[in-house]
């Protein structure tokens, strides 16, 4: 046995005996549990670095650990390569988008088999490819035909370097997140997915999930955004507010906590909610210009609302924003 480790020898020697055997194909098999370790494509910038090696360690981890416990085990691979940021790094450096993005995806999977990851590679892909991406517009053209997809003008945030729109996540402290840019406003048309449809459906399906840590699950609702409010109204005499006497707006949409995003401590307080009343006229004034009046009361739950305005008491009802 060797008193030192030397990795140039002993990785080498070991990964080409995975190879000749391929110890790591993924074979369908049904005397054996399936466990899926599916991580984090990387997007193909060029190298590697610490970040990369540590996530992929964790996930050869489990796969390792679940093959010695004899399960059929699939750990595959891929590269998320399509888009902006590739294209800009191509102009950047001067050469075609294609070459700039395949170069990369070769040297960094040389890097990544360097490392002896337990990675079955022939089910290696590449989010570039026409034979991936073919199937996301197959996709998205089903769901522009059942209306799950439409079109609209909304306020986005836009990177000015980057080119691209950014989710809200993705800004910091006002900056772009890859390229520390400004990042602007702008009211641009693009394709959203109505998922609000399946909020229900969804948010109800976090509580099937086993093993999950709530912190994660209320991320999860949080993203979903369903949020709940309440419709009131105070009753007034018309006659008084003919002859100058107190006029109560139209009802108030007070949006209300969401379900599972509410901050711990939050269960069996209210939340004072202040409404507006305009004197003098039938129509109401703007915002800035009303007079503010009566209050009601909003539980966390949503469930019962109570306000006193100066014409009377009135009783609110759930209302639901979708």
């Amino acid at each position: 046995m060797q008193q030192k480790y030397n990795p140039q020898v002993i990785e080498r020697d070991a990964q080409k005996f995975w190879d000749d055997t391929q110890a790591f194909l993924a074979v369908e098999s049904g005397d054996k549990p399936k466990y899926y370790c599916l991580s984090m494509f990387p997007y193909p910038s060029g190298k590697l670095h610490m970040g990369h090696v540590r996530n992929y360690t964790i996930g050869d981890v489990l796969t390792r650990y679940h093959r010695m416990k004899g399960y059929n085990v699939l750990q595959p691979m891929g590269w998320d390569a399509f888009g902006l940021p590739a294209e800009n790094a191509a102009m950047a450096n001067g050469v075609p988008p294609a070459k700039w993005t395949w170069d990369n995806i070769a040297y960094m999977r040389q890097q990544l088999k360097s490392l002896g990851f337990a990675i079955d590679w022939s089910r290696e892909l590449a989010t570039c490819s026409p034979d991936y991406y073919r199937w996301n517009q197959w996709l998205f053209l089903r769901l522009l035909e059942k209306g799950i997809a439409y079109k609209k003008t909304q306020v986005v945030n836009w990177d000015p370097v980057d080119q691209t729109v950014l989710a809200n996540e993705q800004v910091i402290d006002g900056k772009g997140w890859r390229t520390g840019a400004t990042v602007e406003k702008r009211e641009i048309p693009g394709y959203y997915l109505a998922i609000t449809q399946y909020a229900d459906e969804l948010l109800s399906a976090l509580d099937t999930l086993p093993g999950w840590p709530e912190r994660v699950k209320a991320m999860q609702a949080n993203w979903i955004g369903k949020s709940y409010g309440v419709r009131f109204a105070f009753p007034y005499d018309l006659s008084a507010a003919a002859s100058g006497g107190t006029h109560l707006p139209s009802p108030a949409l007070i949006p209300g906590p969401s379900p599972r995003g509410r901050r711990a401590g939050d269960e069996g307080r209210g939340r004072e909610v202040r409404t507006a009343a305009c004197r003098g006229s039938p129509h109401p004034r703007p915002f800035s210009q009303r007079e503010k009046g009566g209050r009601c009361f909003l539980s966390p739950s949503g469930r019962e609302v109570r306000g006193e305005g100066r014409q009377g008491r009135g009783w609110g009802r759930n209302y639901r924003k979708r």
